[in-house]
């Protein structure tokens, strides 16, 4: 079979568009080179017109979650929402760059959990860059800020699967509840997430400053307030209970996916109800109608997410998770410790290769194919997470939400270069994944006594 023309134009593709995607030549979507990449894998027969049907109804439920959850972070933005607590943030530093450092990385943490690993990564580091400029802090004064705050904003979509697109694809895969995936991976990952702000912290305490400005009200700043443009007769303390309500709206909006998921309800019907009623929101108080959401909200992450799952589809056809699965099987099936451990590494190890989105969607599909009890799938896929969500943030191309941090930095003239990078990540990176994957299978063995289905 390996000498067929299907499996080598297949296999050809697949690593092209990684490199296209990584590279993106003259600044192409990544959307561009998965759609091609996939049309190609379509005409060599590798993945048929019948397999189309299968990828949009495993991709669709978790592509229009994500698509709803951002819609609602742009319409926060449009409210002032998100600078509005970069200077509550600068205020509750009281002067003080280490407490500015630990509430970075917590908003950080908040904004992928409330929206996703993306949406924290674009919205959040543009507003981080303006505030550290405005305080007057040097290049090498803003790296340890901005650089933990992209890893845990990145890493941050490990306790809850709906914060990362190819997360909620591979719940789809395993037939594994969103529900269930955050009772067994929330507690895990948050300890992951603080021992890796710790590692962070130890890394960058000698150049953090210890002392910052305590406000930062800057022209560039204030010129980003869209709220006070519109309502500049609002009083601060109406304008602050607003963005409290606002933001309680949001996190009862987060909390029902769990419960639509327990109840066996589709969660992006709520994603979409959630962000129709803040757009409705929006417009009766801002008087701003919807439609502008068609130009803001990224629609190729919908192409981006079925192309790649067509090529990675083809790939599957082919052997490839077969052949995985011959390696893998005797390694997983046998030990509990050694699934979560060995999964975690691969899928660490090949997200920093190939890019953490096919990886966690040939990890999955190789799982789907060992016939393993429930228990030690369910395991072993959270431990795909965890190497996709933070192994793979060894190397900036780990990550496609890392890649852009680093030409957001790049746009706003914060200067890091790859070697800065992972002369950070490599002291951190290793330890937080190893004892995260510990900790994971830990955790489940005491709360299902290491047997039994779930």
């Amino acid at each position: 079979m390996i000498f067929q023309p299907m499996v080598w134009i297949t296999v050809l593709t697949f690593f092209a568009t990684v490199v296209f995607i990584l590279w993106r030549p003259g600044g192409i979507n990544e959307a561009i080179p998965a759609a091609v990449g996939a049309f190609i894998v379509l005409l060599s027969g590798s993945v048929s017109l019948s397999d189309l049907g299968k990828i949009a109804d495993t991709i669709s439920g978790a592509a229009i979650t994500i698509i709803a959850t951002i819609v609602m972070a742009i319409v926060l933005e449009s409210f002032g929402f998100f600078n509005w607590m970069a200077e509550k943030l600068a205020a509750q530093a009281k002067g003080s760059g280490i407490r500015l450092f630990w509430y970075i990385n917590l908003l950080c943490f908040l904004m992928t959990l409330f929206f996703n690993n993306d949406g924290s990564i674009l919205i959040t580091t543009p507003i981080l860059v303006m505030l550290l400029n405005n305080m007057g802090l040097k290049n090498h004064e803003k790296i340890p800020y901005l650089l933990s705050g992209g890893l845990i904003a990145t890493a941050s979509s490990a306790p809850i699967g709906v914060s990362n697109i190819v997360n909620l694809i591979a719940l789809k895969i395993v037939h594994m509840t969103l529900y269930m995936h955050t009772a067994m991976m929330f507690v895990p990952a948050s300890l992951g997430l603080l021992l890796l702000t710790g590692l962070l912290f130890l890394r960058f305490y000698k150049i953090l400053p210890k002392t910052v400005p305590v406000t930062v009200t800057g022209r560039s700043f204030k010129s980003y307030h869209p709220l006070k443009s519109e309502l500049h007769h609002v009083s601060e303390k109406n304008r602050s209970r607003l963005m409290r309500n606002v933001l309680l709206f949001v996190f009862s909006v987060r909390v029902s996916l769990f419960v639509a998921s327990f109840l066996s309800i589709p969660v992006y019907i709520v994603a979409v109800a959630g962000s129709l009623i803040l757009l409705g929101w929006r417009w009766a108080y801002l008087k701003i109608p919807p439609y502008d959401m068609l130009k803001k909200t990224p629609w190729y992450i919908l192409i981006f997410a079925f192309s790649m799952y067509v090529i990675i589809y083809g790939l599957n056809n082919i052997g490839l998770t077969t052949l995985l699965v011959n390696y893998l099987h005797p390694v997983v099936s046998g030990n509990l410790l050694h699934a979560s451990v060995m999964m975690g590494l691969l899928l660490s190890v090949l997200s920093n290769l190939f890019n953490n989105h096919p990886a966690l969607m040939v990890g999955t599909l190789t799982l789907t194919n060992m016939h393993l009890n429930l228990l030690t799938l369910k395991v072993s896929y959270l431990a795909n997470v965890i190497g996709s969500d933070m192994g793979s943030l060894l190397l900036p191309m780990g990550t496609l939400a890392t890649l852009m941090w680093m030409h957001i930095l790049k746009k706003g003239k914060v200067r890091i270069t790859w070697r800065e990078y992972v002369k950070v990540t490599v002291f951190v990176i290793p330890p937080t994944v190893l004892f995260t994957l510990v900790i994971l299978y830990y955790w489940v063995t005491w709360i299902f006594g290491g047997v039994g289905q779930v």
